[in-house]
């Protein structure tokens, strides 16, 4: 019989990680890695860094080089449609990766983030990948994803987020980004504002996930591909679901939707931009409703609905993601639920 306090399958198990470290380091990562045989040396990567896009940037790339016939692993974050999201592969596989490191990462103590990435480039080796689309979690100098050596770097874009460990500038946030191109030959942007923080062994190269894939083959690339990731500008009928957690973010999202009185279902981080992100999203309604996912980082829903009082007419609080939807929807106008991939996430499960 199983052991309470022990979860019983490997997924249970990396649920009820820690996902944040005491302190931010490699030092864990490397051992566990070197425990594993060190996988992450078995193909090249690329590494997509950034603060906005960085999962359909990541996927994107995967299916292109796909496309143009390479065997491409994708280690996306977080999961909205469930864990087995982030190593884009199905349950089934992601609980065997997930088994496949257990017994070399409990007595380390890693982490959720420690253990997801460990898993991803064991399972990346095992399958005999040819290269490994790989995204980071926090910033990237001291991310777990920060072992690869990736000859191939994108930056999606840079907005002020976690800046008590990340810094208080865009200036400083890109230098902790960037500073995964410790080996890389290009660096993908999407303009030239941090050029000056590319490594001198690495050449700027303007664009996307398509320019980081064409960076990678060192040819054109002729294939195209539409990747739908759940949450990212998913649309279900006259609702729209994105995770849109940054004021840039949400000007982005607003950008793509037509300009109506809708009614929005929200969760928001404590330790984002809320008040910047609330007046971008009062553009697109006169109604929210608060609600809480379940990352504990969640502000209460009583405290989000203070918080967005003056910049909407309507103003409810339901606590329940499920119920807060079903609230919404009973207005009878167009939905948008928004402000965290963990509502979504809640609202999927």
């Amino acid at each position: 019989m199983p052991s309470a306090t022990r979860p019983a399958t490997a997924t249970d198990w990396v649920a009820s990680l820690d996902p944040w470290p005491e302190e931010f380091g490699l030092g864990r990562i490397h051992t566990l890695l070197a425990a594993l045989g060190d996988p992450q040396r078995a193909f090249p990567s690329i590494h997509v860094v950034g603060t906005n896009g960085k999962s359909t940037a990541t996927r994107t790339i995967a299916e292109l080089l796909r496309a143009e016939g390479l065997r491409a692993g994708a280690f996306t974050s977080p999961h909205v449609s469930g864990w087995h999201e982030r190593l884009d592969c199905d349950p089934a596989s992601f609980e065997r990766a997930i088994a496949r490191v257990r017994s070399s990462a409990e007595p380390l103590g890693a982490t959720q983030f420690e253990v997801l990435t460990a898993a991803a480039l064991a399972d990346f080796a095992e399958a005999g990948v040819d290269v490994a689309v790989v995204e980071a979690g926090l910033g990237g100098r001291l991310d777990a994803t920060n072992v690869v050596d990736a000859p191939v770097v994108q930056l999606t874009n840079v907005a002020l987020e976690h800046t008590e460990v990340l810094g208080e500038t865009p200036e400083e946030i890109a230098k902790e980004k960037l500073a995964v191109a410790h080996s890389a030959r290009v660096v993908v942007a999407s303009d030239n504002t941090f050029e000056h923080l590319v490594p001198p062994n690495a050449k700027l190269v303007l664009g996307g996930a398509r320019e980081a894939a064409e960076a990678f083959l060192e040819r054109r690339a002729e294939a195209v591909v539409d990747v739908q990731l759940p949450g990212r500008l998913e649309r279900r009928g006259d609702e729209v679901w994105d995770g849109a957690h940054t004021p840039e973010a949400v000007d982005w999202l607003l950008a793509r939707l037509p300009a109506r009185d809708h009614v929005l279902c929200v969760s928001i981080l404590g330790d984002k931009r809320v008040d910047e992100m609330l007046v971008r999203l009062s553009r697109a309604g006169s109604t929210l409703i608060a609600t809480k996912s379940s990352n504990p980082r969640s502000l209460p829903a009583s405290e989000l609905a203070a918080l967005a009082t003056p910049h909407f007419q309507d103003v409810q609080t339901v606590a329940s993601p499920r119920k807060a939807l079903t609230r919404a929807r009973a207005a009878g106008r167009p939905v948008i639920v928004t402000g965290s991939l963990y509502l979504l996430a809640d609202l999927y499960a």
